[in-house]
């Protein structure tokens, strides 16, 4: 089997590289024509090689990347305003994106200007396309806002066939099988049995050290599938400790979480610009990339989880006046090597 990006590795150097936690940053290859602005989210396409990237300049893009990590954009999308979310359509060559103001659209599919699909009183903040449990596979589309509720779209109908009241803003969602792990302001986290979409099955806050990023973090497991709760696992990342202070400690934010789709671990990265692999049934951080030059904003692995994308750009971390024309902004892809991401044996099983 060759290798993504070219150039192979050993047997040895494979081993030697499981053995350093410290990860490789040096053939990374960046995006051919990245957005102009900051980076709000990312996507691989479940059946090809090609990634959507929205971003606050108002545009999709559509690129496709070859064995070599080459990238070349295949199509772009223009919307009234910032896309704060992307995911494809099943297995079409569509995107959905939701846009301010709060409107949900399709682009692509043969369509020269965006297909307003769903719609909320505030931005749309996340989106996932799933099959219609109910009506034989169906395309469904779960929107998520800020003004606090979710909803659920039949794209062949023009209102919403349900929708849940939230606590608060909905900052994220994810979705895997029958659950649905929603996200909001003031930490909550709402975990919905999708047989059941309008009422909560489980809610709970995350406690105050633990910051709001991707829901992602509770699919590898599917832990509220059984009736036995477990408490959360935390792991301590994204931080450091200056060396001329060793009494404080830099907390950043973590912006973007993923896992793995063949092994089941996971990745973080966040405001102080590195990412990591973790394995989270044996606690522990598989690798630890150096910083890239500024806050990774979004992630994601591709279909095959040979490619790890992530953009480097402004998170709005620090408010508007710290978004300079000087700020770093482009999408860089790993390539993800033989042992980057497979558990610690007797750690991760396979899902």
């Amino acid at each position: 089997m060759s290798t993504l990006f070219g150039g192979g590795a050993s047997a040895a150097s494979a081993s030697a590289g499981a053995a350093n936690t410290t990860g490789d940053i040096s053939k990374d290859v960046a995006l051919n024509q990245p957005p102009e602005d900051s980076i709000s989210d990312m996507a691989f396409s479940p059946a090809s090689d090609h990634l959507a990237v929205a971003s606050w300049d108002k545009k999709v893009r559509i690129y496709e990347i070859n064995e070599q990590g080459l990238s070349d954009g295949k199509a772009l999308f223009e919307h009234e305003a910032p896309v704060l979310s992307c995911c494809w359509m099943d297995r079409r060559s569509s995107v959905l994106v939701p846009t301010r103001p709060p409107a949900c659209s399709i682009s692509g599919a043969g369509a020269t200007t965006p297909v307003q699909v769903a719609a909320h009183d505030a931005p749309i903040r996340s989106v996932h396309m799933i099959p219609n449990p109910s009506v034989g596979g169906s395309p469904l589309l779960i929107t998520g806002s800020w003004d606090k509720t979710v909803k659920y779209w039949d794209l062949r109908q023009s209102n919403p066939i349900a929708q849940i009241e939230c606590q608060d803003r909905v900052y994220t969602m994810d979705v895997k099988n029958k659950l649905l792990v929603i996200g909001t302001a003031d930490r909550y986290i709402n975990i919905v049995n999708l047989d059941n979409p309008t009422k909560f099955y489980k809610t709970m806050q995350s406690p105050p050290q633990v910051a709001d990023a991707g829901s992602q973090l509770l699919r590898g497991r599917e832990r509220f599938r059984r009736r036995q709760y477990r408490r959360p696992l935390c792991h301590p990342c994204h931080r450091e400790t200056p060396p001329a202070n060793r009494d404080i400690c830099n907390i950043y934010s973590v912006n973007s979480i993923n896992f793995h789709p063949v092994h089941g671990t996971f990745s973080t990265a966040g405001s102080d610009g590195t990412f990591h692999f973790w394995d989270k049934d044996a606690k522990h951080r598989l690798k630890g990339y150096p910083s890239v030059g500024g806050p990774i904003s979004s992630t994601a692995f591709s279909r095959n989880g040979n490619i790890f994308a992530y953009a480097v750009s402004y998170d709005w971390s620090k408010g508007y006046s710290a978004n300079t024309q000087q700020t770093t902004n482009k999408v860089m892809l790993h390539p993800v090597g033989p042992d980057e991401m497979k558990p610690r044996p007797g750690g991760a099983r396979k899902r």
